[in-house]
């Protein structure tokens, strides 16, 4: 996500708390660009998760596994 999406996303939220508000267009903009970056971000946590390791007291390594009981969909 890039940093221009990421002002336009606080752009939309100011002008929303405003009393003008937003069309409808900068509502279905505002949407798109939200979810857009909630799957940046859960992206990036899922990248930065499959690769971490934890170390046991008894010093073995091993990767994070997927709980498959608390998986959440993916967007």
């Amino acid at each position: 996500m890039t940093q221009e999406k990421i002002d336009r996303i606080n752009q939309l939220a100011r002008k929303s708390k405003t009393a003008e508000g937003l069309t409808e267009a900068e509502k279905a903009e505002q949407a798109a660009l939200r979810r857009e970056y909630i799957q940046a971000v859960t992206g990036s946590l899922r990248v930065q998760l499959d690769n971490t390791s934890v170390q046991e007291a008894d010093g073995t390594i091993h990767k994070l596994k997927e709980n498959p009981a608390k998986k959440l969909p993916r967007s």
